[in-house]
């Protein structure tokens, strides 16, 4: 009998800060946030970083910026946040008057919570992708071995499908990315585990995998004024892993948000103290 495990991000969520217990508390961090423009997904997130901060005792500093903010604006705003925070957060997306990826060269490494500059680095990075490392959480705790599966990942973006193709590719998996312009949705029905991030609404249907996949959604945007994620909620019925939007993959990755902050700032320490 095939078994459906429905991922309950809340609860492993509130483990993440246990373990971080007062050690988070006792460094006295500032995290600085920018964000630009507002949608009901960049509110959703940016809300639930605020109220995270405010229980962990993290300091937050939050620089809004209007819609029609040019890239000058964004680094401008790094640049002055930087020297008074212990790590930063960029808000994707970013509206299109801004050139992304010129922002995101301009993170300082040292404070880039997001690891939005992360590509094939060394073997241990300090810090991984929040929304990778809850991927990783999530396969960790469901003891889903991904050495030797068919993987496929939905999207290449910044933030999920571009830095999870890497982690799961040294993981040993036989990953293909599919996105609109490379790769078929038809590889979805052959694949042991699909991790997306595409941010379409219920893009995947239950027709589109196989009994047994592993579903990771990681993908978020607006529908009708909700956030909802990449899978229709009917493939949770054929999945023997699946993480539902919201209350899946989201509020892990805010956990290790503030797990990459706290490891940013006692590594700024060791090297001050060198």
């Amino acid at each position: 009998m095939l078994l459906h495990m429905i991922v309950d991000g809340k609860t492993i969520a509130e483990e993440i800060y246990a373990e971080l217990g007062s050690r988070i508390s006792r460094a006295h961090l500032t995290l600085g946030l920018i964000s630009a423009g507002e949608s009901a997904v960049t509110r959703s997130f940016v809300n639930l970083k605020k109220r995270v901060a405010q229980r962990l005792g993290v300091t937050m500093r939050h620089e809004e910026l209007s819609s029609s903010a040019s890239t000058g604006d964004v680094i401008d705003a790094i640049a002055a946040l930087s020297p008074s925070v212990n790590g930063l957060i960029v808000q994707l997306p970013l509206p299109k008057t801004v050139h992304a990826e010129t922002v995101f060269l301009a993170m300082p490494s040292e404070r880039d919570v997001d690891a939005l500059n992360y590509t094939a680095p060394e073997k241990d990075p300090l810090v991984l992708p929040p929304v990778v490392a809850a991927i990783l959480e999530i396969l960790k705790r469901t003891r889903v071995e991904v050495s030797g599966k068919r993987t496929v990942v939905l999207g290449e973006g910044r933030l999920v499908g571009a830095p999870a193709a890497t982690v799961l590719k040294e993981r040993g998996a036989n990953v293909s990315v599919v996105t609109r312009s490379k790769g078929n949705t038809r590889d979805l029905l052959r694949a042991d585990i699909i991790v997306s991030g595409v941010g379409s609404p219920h893009l995947i249907k239950p027709e589109m995998i196989k009994d047994g996949v592993v579903l990771i959604d990681a993908g978020t945007s607006e529908s009708g004024g909700s956030v909802v994620g990449d899978a229709d909620p009917a493939c949770a019925k054929k999945a023997s892993v699946f993480t539902p939007v919201p209350g899946g993959v989201g509020p892990i990755a805010v956990a290790m948000i503030f797990k990459n902050l706290l490891a940013l700032a006692e590594h700024g320490q060791e090297a001050q103290a060198l």
